[in-house]
């Protein structure tokens, strides 16, 4: 089970929603501020709905924070549903007719529901507004040992990015940042804008692919001894959670799988200092189910959003009569706000695996630790250089 645990609680159109932090250490600088610039992000592409006219998401710490550092315990955070005073006293008309490619009708089947809306509710995007306060913390955490996360949208629809190779990822970043798709080449990204805007016109919806970046991740962190402890199993997991998302990839994964081995896998080289370095990437900062010092690079593709303003046939529960399916307001296209959500589930993924290689109870005992980590360096690396046997009875 994981050191750094996190639950979510409430419904899209709720009171509020609650995200509560387990396992962080002491004496971790936090604010408000820095969780409410990660909302603001998630809040902002070309292509959302209405919904994100209504809401201006701000946290509001209310346990495990104190004069603006972490004191051990559970960290508690809480954001309002703007949205919630147009529903406190609305007569709900009943929801019978479930939307193909969403959950209703699963849920009704799991849960035994009488009315589709608490499978809305609950399986709604809205969720991811308390996994993206939750990754906040994460990154502040990682940040103190230098581990930045980043990303960027190489694909919407059928429009795709050929990012060059010596565009580095702090550039990347920096570029996708000032798009409103969030698409670091400006040229692809106006031919992206219009695809949404066409998408728009004919009342439908648009998936496409992003790219999640670590830069600074120290080699070690993860383990190839026990399958529930890769840490390329955890990422592939954590992204995979995210609403609408139907495939992980790190690095060049399915790219990979149509080579030979010659070609793909990253050639071991050392520098006069003796270091070891890799001649390239391909394995997207990741062998064996541990980290490899190399930027870790993962692709997530999501589809395209279920509810669409077209209606698609179904069925309705309560008459069992053929039924078109009734609008829900929702994104046309959510692909670039899902950088930040896929963000904020990598630095919870990697904030597990440090504080797992660390231990210690606070910032002061880790520091020291993190500076000590073993290295890909041939001084880190004595070897017997002798025969042995494994010595079973």
């Amino acid at each position: 089970m994981s050191s750094l645990r996190f639950l979510t609680a409430g419904e899209s159109h709720g009171p509020k929603l609650t995200a509560i932090l387990e396992g962080l250490i002491a004496g971790l600088p936090l604010r408000a501020e820095a969780i409410n610039r990660e909302l603001a992000r998630r809040q902002q592409s070309y292509g959302s709905g209405g919904r994100m006219k209504i809401e201006r998401d701000t946290v509001q710490i209310t346990a495990g924070v104190t004069a603006g550092v972490t004191t051990g315990a559970p960290i508690s955070l809480e954001v309002a549903n703007l949205d919630y005073k147009a529903w406190a006293t609305k007569e709900i008309p009943p929801m019978t007719v479930p939307r193909p490619g969403h959950a209703d009708l699963a849920a009704a089947i799991k849960y035994g529901y009488r009315d589709l809306r608490p499978a809305l509710e609950r399986a709604s995007a809205r969720e991811t507004t308390g996994r993206v306060a939750i990754g906040a913390v994460c990154k502040a955490y990682l940040a103190q040992f230098g581990i930045t996360i980043g990303g960027y949208v190489t694909s919407i629809g059928d429009v795709e990015a050929a990012l060059p190779d010596d565009l580095r990822y702090p550039e990347r970043f920096a570029l996708a940042e000032e798009s409103d798709v969030r698409c670091p080449d400006a040229a692809v990204a106006e031919a992206m804008r219009k695809l949404i805007w066409d998408v728009m016109q004919a009342r439908d919806t648009l998936g496409g692919v992003f790219e999640i970046v670590a830069l600074g991740v120290p080699p070690g962190l993860g383990s190839h001894v026990h399958f529930d402890r890769k840490l390329d199993g955890k990422l592939l997991a954590a992204l995979g959670s995210i609403q609408a998302i139907k495939g992980v990839e790190i690095g060049p994964a399915f790219a990979n799988a149509r080579l030979r081995g010659t070609q793909v896998h990253d050639e071991i080289l050392r520098d006069d200092a003796g270091t070891l370095g890799r001649a390239g990437n391909r394995a997207g900062g990741l062998e064996g189910g541990v980290t490899t010092g190399e930027p870790i690079v993962l692709r997530a593709a999501m589809k395209p959003i279920s509810t669409t303003l077209a209606p698609l046939q179904s069925v309705d529960l309560a008459t069992g009569a053929p039924s078109p399916t009734r609008y829900e307001r929702s994104d046309f296209c959510a692909v670039p706000r899902a950088v930040v959500i896929g963000e904020a589930m990598v630095a919870w993924v990697l904030a597990d695996a440090l504080l797992e290689k660390l231990g210690g109870d606070s910032m002061d005992e880790q520091r020291p630790r993190f500076a000590a980590l073993r290295q890909s360096r041939l001084e880190d690396l004595p070897m017997d250089n002798a025969a042995w046997q494994f010595g079973y009875e």
